[in-house]
Formats: structure tokens, C-alpha cells, sequence
């Protein structure tokens, strides 16, 4: 079980919660999701069709070159709606001002054809695909017509395979059945990707549905065990379990000499990336793509300003004082340091998370997230190494 570390950072404090430069800029082209209209999609407008001004790109590519020639691996994600929605010149029209950065795309892969497939090589553009399994795990994936979507997703990513572009792949889990697991991991390691996300399925944004949680470690150890008997492709979640495990172990994690530094630098004592999404009309927000689109009574509508208004690097030098929900955030990372035992492994529930499960607060502690995605993955995957003497 991983332990808490005794040193705290001060609440507000942007130099040791905020990292100084994002490792990446989450980009929404659009808002609109089509053609799918999945059961658990968290995002309001995804039956609207708002499109991105190219104003938009051109204001956020200034700071993110410079970023790009400092770091070569920095990222520029589209996503947030379906970004092929937004048709393929378009699309172009808003890359085109970056420089360097590698650009990426997640998608429901059901808009891909030939001319996607020759647009994404032509940019070097990495796919992710949003598929969860096998035809019957797919219920929830259907169509604005209300028809199941395996079937065209199935037919995009042959055209990727066609193409030979490598594509990863996140899964949501709705009720992590540990039956299912293994069935699960095979499809997928015998579909083509090169890594798998599992996701299980959040209660956030418009989305309220509860599932049964109860089996959620019993699944991420059987998830586990069949990587392991057929490692061909990677499981994001068990290998950022058994990363920090190495991390602590080569450090021996005991507070002293080398093992302080290793442990410092776990993901409870990394600056938080700020992870800037910027939404279709260039507000900023924070940490959690996942609250774009979104207003509160009391918090606003969550960003931190507008690119339109204000260059990105000012807004990130001056999140503290721009942003009104980080100080209450904070304290509700302070909260779950004080409280859980997982924090270091953890490093705190997202904003959205708590937002979304207690009830509008940003200072509450434990979530279903947490729970399921993470207390239960740590828990599930080290008794499966203890089981079997990893």
C-alpha cells in the first residue's frame, strides 16, 4: 500500500501545485459528436454543432511552438466532440499554425476512410480510438439514430489497418464484471492497437448513471493476469501501477538519500501538469477536460480566460489568481493527503471527479473514481504480482 509522504505544499501556492509549461494542449475543433450519440458521453454539447475559429488555433500555436522546440514530445490532442466532425479542411486549416508539435487525435473511428487514413499520415497525426470491446461490450456505443456503432467503428479501423497507421485504444468499462476480463484483453490483443486505456465508466458532466463498483480490484487482477499470460500490447493502467512500483523499489523509498528523491518524484509530488483544454471558442480550462462546456452558479464557467483576450502563457503564469475553483481544488487535494493511504500512488481525485460527485464542492476527498480507477487498479494489480511472486 503506498504511503503518504510527511511534507506538504502550501494551498495556493503556483509554483509548487502548477507546473511551469504544460506537457500538452488539449484542443476541441468542435463540439458535435457525430454520427454517435453514446449512452454514457458526459459532454452537453455534443448534439450541437460549434466549430472552432482558426483565430483560435493561431492564438494558442504562438506559446505552444516555442514549448515544441524546448520539448520535442510536446503534444497537440484534438478531441472533446468528434474532431473529425469537423471535416478535413478545416481540421488542416487549425493544425497549420503549429510547429514542431506532434499532433494526435482521439476519435469513435466511425467517420475514417481512405482520405482520413491519407490525411493522418500526410501530418504524421496519431490515432486513438474510443472502442470497448468485442461486439456485445458495445451496447452503450450507438448512433444518433439510435443504432449500434460497433460495426462502423469496426470499419474505421480497418481503414487504419488498411493504411498501416498504428493506432491505441480506450475502452470504458461500465460494471467491471473480473468474468469478462480476460475476453476483453484478447480482443483488443488481437485487434492491431498498440496500447489499451481502460476507463471505467464515470459518473460526470451529463452523464449520472451508477454502476456496481463492488468486483472493481477482482477485475483490474484478472485484467492483469491476462496481460501477462499474452504481454503483445500495453495496458496503460497496470503499467502506470507497476511503474511506480519500480520507482519506489529502486529508491527504496524510504526518505533518505536517493529514495527521497524518488519518492518526490511521484505522481503525489509532481507538479500537476496545468493540461490546458481549449474549448471551441478559446476559453481555457484546467486540469479537467472534462469540465469545458460546463457552468456553475457558484464557480462560473470554469476557466481560467480566453485566448482570444489573453496570451495562454499569461493565463498559466496567473492560474492562482484567475482561476476562482483552484483554492477550494487544493484544499481537497490537502484533504486526501491528510486522509489516504493511496495518495502517493493517487496524488488526489480530479476536479471533475469531485466536482460532479459532491454535489458542485471541489474540496470533497474519496470519489467513485478514485475507487474504482484507482484505490481498486493499485490493489488489483499488486495481489496479482504478490500472488505470483513479481
Amino acid at each position: 500500500m503506498p504511503t503518504t509522504p510527511a511534507a506538504s505544499c502550501p494551498a495556493g501556492s503556483a509554483v509548487r501545485r502548477l507546473a511551469a509549461r504544460p506537457r500538452a494542449v488539449i484542443m476541441q475543433p468542435t463540439t458535435l459528436c457525430r454520427p454517435l450519440d453514446c449512452t454514457y458521453c458526459y459532454l452537453p454539447l455534443r448534439k450541437t454543432r460549434h466549430v472552432m475559429p482558426v483565430t483560435v488555433a493561431e492564438a494558442v500555436a504562438g506559446p505552444v511552438n516555442t514549448w515544441a522546440r524546448e520539448d520535442p514530445r510536446f503534444e497537440v490532442v484534438w478531441h472533446g466532440g468528434e474532431p473529425l466532425s469537423a471535416g478535413r479542411e478545416h481540421l488542416a486549416r487549425l493544425m497549420a499554425p503549429f510547429r514542431g508539435a506532434k499532433h494526435s487525435v482521439q476519435t469513435n473511428a466511425a467517420l475514417i476512410d481512405d482520405a482520413w487514413c491519407e490525411f493522418f499520415a500526410a501530418r504524421d497525426v496519431a490515432v486513438g480510438v474510443s472502442l470497448d470491446g468485442p461486439e456485445e461490450m458495445n451496447s452503450r456505443r450507438i448512433t444518433r439514430a439510435g443504432h449500434p456503432a460497433y460495426r462502423v467503428i469496426r470499419r474505421g479501423i480497418d481503414r487504419l489497418r488498411h493504411h498501416s497507421i498504428h493506432f491505441d485504444v480506450i475502452a470504458v468499462v461500465s460494471a467491471p464484471d473480473p468474468a469478462r476480463a480476460a475476453d476483453l484483453y484478447g480482443f483488443f490483443a488481437g485487434l492491431g492497437c498498440r496500447t489499451l486505456g481502460v476507463n471505467i465508466e464515470e459518473h460526470e458532466g451529463v452523464n449520472t448513471a451508477r454502476h456496481d463498483l463492488s468486483r472493481a480490484a477482482e477485475f483490474w487482477e484478472a485484467l492483469t493476469a491476462a496481460w501477462q499470460a499474452r504481454p503483445v500490447i500495453q495496458v496503460r493502467e497496470v503499467s502506470r501501477v507497476l511503474d511506480f512500483a519500480r520507482t519506489i523499489l529502486d529508491g527504496d523509498g524510504d526518505g533518505d538519500g536517493e529514495g527521497a528523491s524518488v519518492v518526490a518524484s511521484s505522481p503525489a509530488r509532481s507538479p500537476w501538469d496545468p493540461l490546458p483544454t481549449i474549448t471551441y471558442d478559446g476559453g481555457v480550462v484546467l486540469l479537467s477536460p472534462e469540465l469545458a462546456n460546463f457552468h456553475d452558479r457558484r464557480l462560473g464557467d470554469f476557466t481560467t480566460g480566453n485566448v482570444l483576450h489573453t496570451g495562454l502563457k499569461v493565463l498559466l503564469a496567473e492560474a492562482e489568481q484567475r482561476t476562482r475553483w483552484l483554492p477550494e481544488f487544493w484544499r481537497g487535494v490537502d484533504a486526501c493527503k491528510a486522509t489516504c493511504s493511496y495518495f502517493d500512488f493517487c496524488g488526489g481525485a480530479h476536479p471533475a471527479n469531485r466536482y460532479f460527485e459532491h454535489n458542485g464542492r471541489m474540496d470533497g476527498t474519496r470519489t467513485r473514481y478514485c475507487t474504482a480507477s484507482k484505490i481498486a487498479l493499485f490493489e488489483g494489480v499488486t495481489r496479482h504480482a504478490h500472488a505470483h511472486g513479481h
